[in-house]
């Protein structure tokens, strides 16, 4: 059997530093994984730049040799998503981040920005003989920035950022005046710290106990509690690839499997229904296969491809609110979860927020918390829209730590 995975990505950037544009690059890659299948075995080819399939094939044939086990029948299926809006030629781009740059900097003269304005355009390709052939295009412009004001004595004081695929300038320019106009302004802790954020980097420990391999072999904090209601009746974590916020990732996984909808549920109303597995996880286990086979240029496909999302409320931000203030994390490091769940967060920068406005500033303090309370008691949920971060953002409760 023979298969290829192809990846291309172009990437162009205007690099920004000390409010000034002081270079543009950009990069075309192009990378294959060819791979071929015989007698229970695969190999693969891993090639960046161009290549002809002959050839391509004719090396992973070679690598047949290493023996690795793939006893695996091949997907069949065709489908092409383009998910592109409005792709900007480099001359714009070039011209978007030198408005963006003046605009800032003529309003905020009292802060020295660093980043860049981006387009990233990529098409993912799967086919093989038996008739696969899945197409996955996306293009998207980001503007990312860091600030410090000039009388701060820290390397930098915060940053914002913003994605779109097709750019809106203005959403940049609200971020920015949010971030940027409440620097100056004090504010103090509320009685309640409610914390207001993307949630992204809260699902690493989660998506580490998911694993339905760790699950099976009682190492997952998950173990033992498949079908339990284990997190808050408003809780609900999907895979899904279907959502606007998932920039450039396929609805494919890497042995070729879509899901339908391009979605699939691993916690219900706070019940765990089951773990991530790839095909050689479900049969060695005896659990649901579930399309996360994370692609591997240079090997076989294992286990780990989910693009987790927790389901929003019908709620706006401010509405889950209800009256109370949030607190938002801008510059935060040197924290996480640890084996046991626990979590710390040191939080050098934030601003207090009605759950759309900043309002000022607040002094450096630290959240601690840890997974089953942060999705389950104190888990208020996630806003219908995208408030401060132009993203999805999760409102959970958290408690004070020491500095």
């Amino acid at each position: 059997m023979k298969e290829k995975y192809t990846y291309n990505g172009i990437n162009s950037s205007v690099i920004i530093e000390e409010n000034k544009i002081i270079s543009f690059d950009k990069v075309n890659d192009i990378t294959y994984s060819f791979r071929v299948g015989k007698d229970g075995y695969l190999g693969v080819h891993y090639q960046e730049g161009k290549m002809t399939d002959e050839e391509g094939y004719a090396r992973a044939e070679e690598n047949l040799e290493l023996k690795r086990p793939y006893p695996f029948e091949l997907e069949t299926g065709e489908r092409k998503r383009d998910k592109t809006e409005r792709v900007l030629t480099d001359k714009e781009l070039l011209n978007l981040a030198e408005d963006v740059l003046n605009h800032i900097h003529t309003k905020y003269p009292d802060f020295r920005l660093n980043g860049n304005v981006r387009q990233m355009r990529t098409q993912t390709v799967q086919e093989n003989e038996k008739g696969l052939n899945y197409i996955n295009t996306d293009s998207s412009v980001h503007a990312d920035f860091s600030f410090k004001h000039k009388d701060s004595k820290d390397i930098m004081d915060g940053g914002f950022g913003i994605g779109l695929r097709n750019f809106e300038v203005d959403k940049l320019y609200s971020m920015a005046d949010n971030y940027l106009s409440n620097f100056d302004k004090k504010a103090e802790l509320p009685d309640e710290i409610i914390v207001q954020i993307q949630y992204y980097g809260f699902l690493g420990k989660l998506q580490e106990s998911l694993d339905a391999e760790k699950l099976c072999l009682g190492t997952s904090l998950l173990s033992g509690k498949i079908g339990e209601k284990v997190f808050s009746e408003q809780f609900t974590l999907c895979h899904d690839v279907s959502d606007a916020e998932c920039w450039h990732d396929p609805f494919f996984d890497g042995e070729g499997v879509v899901l339908p909808g391009d979605r699939l549920a691993y916690i219900e109303n706070g019940v765990v229904l089951k773990g991530y597995a790839d095909k050689k996880i479900a049969k060695k286990y005896g659990v649901p296969h579930t399309g996360s086979a994370w692609r591997n240029f240079s090997d076989i496909p294992s286990n780990g491809k989910v693009s987790f999302r927790i389901t929003r409320s019908d709620k706006t931000v401010k509405e889950l609110l209800n009256g109370r203030l949030s607190v938002v994390p801008v510059r935060y490091s040197g924290g996480g979860f640890n084996e046991k769940g626990e979590y710390v967060m040191p939080v050098q920068m934030a601003y207090l927020c009605d759950g759309e406005k900043f309002l000022g500033r607040l002094p450096e303090f630290t959240l601690v918390s840890n997974m089953f309370d942060m999705f389950g008691k104190d888990f208020i949920g996630v806003g219908s829209d995208n408030p401060v971060f132009n993203d999805k953002q999760i409102l959970v409760k958290m408690k004070l730590g020491s500095v």
